[in-house]
């Protein structure tokens, strides 16, 4: 006498079955993502509103980039009330989401992006309580080709700032351009003070200067 086939096709996949158990499947792997730097269960808001141009000048640039990326952060402020607790410490893991801003090129040594405040969507994904999310600055990342070890100029301005609309620049030595030999892949946060570079560096520098200003909807 044959046996009944069980639901969801087989023993092996009787957890699929389960809602508890799919559930904890998905937050599993959203932890495993918010470990990696990824935003895990949380979502993008659909219909956002709060619009900023993000503005990005390059001067004495020692030559072209190919690659010029945004880069929007936003973080979770009270993952205390609705974020993963992690087990071996009982602390709330802390939650932060980077979302990719499009840069246009408008003119020589300019780029142009939308940044919006309320990119993220205030939820409860974890079940214990609504995550509020803020905005916590913009950045820019630059390559000259893109090609494997070469230097990543980046640049970041905080939110305050950025919301009153002022201007954050970063000096970077020119030589660091298209690459650092002894470094590959360097990451060049370069100095908001170009006196702290050594005396012969200074007259061979290159500039980076981020700002915003509201979209008026």
């Amino acid at each position: 006498m044959r046996h009944k086939m069980i639901p969801c096709l087989a023993l092996l996949l009787l957890t699929a079955c389960n809602p508890e158990t799919a559930m904890n499947q998905e937050r599993a792997a959203a932890e495993a993502d918010v470990a990696q730097g990824g935003r895990g269960l949380a979502k993008l808001n659909p219909s956002p509103r709060k619009a900023y141009e993000l503005v990005l000048r390059l001067k004495d640039a020692p030559g072209d980039f190919a690659v010029v990326e945004g880069v929007a952060q936003y973080d979770v402020t009270n993952e205390d009330q609705c974020g993963h607790i992690e087990p071996a410490t009982g602390t709330a893991a802390r939650i932060t989401s980077q979302e990719p801003v499009e840069l246009r090129k408008v003119a020589d040594g300019e780029y142009r992006g939308t940044v919006y405040l309320d990119r993220m969507l205030d939820e409860d994904y974890y079940g214990r309580g609504v995550c509020k999310w803020e905005f916590s600055g913009a950045g820019a990342m630059l390559k000259a080709t893109g090609a494997e070890g070469e230097t990543r100029f980046l640049s970041f301005i905080e939110a305050a700032p950025f919301v009153k609309g002022e201007t954050e620049t970063r000096h970077y030595p020119r030589a660091d351009y298209p690459r650092v030999n002894e470094i590959p892949d360097y990451g060049a946060s370069g100095q908001e003070d170009p006196t702290k570079f050594r005396p012969e560096l200074q007259n061979a520098l290159f500039s980076a200067t981020l700002e915003a200003g509201e979209v008026r909807q």
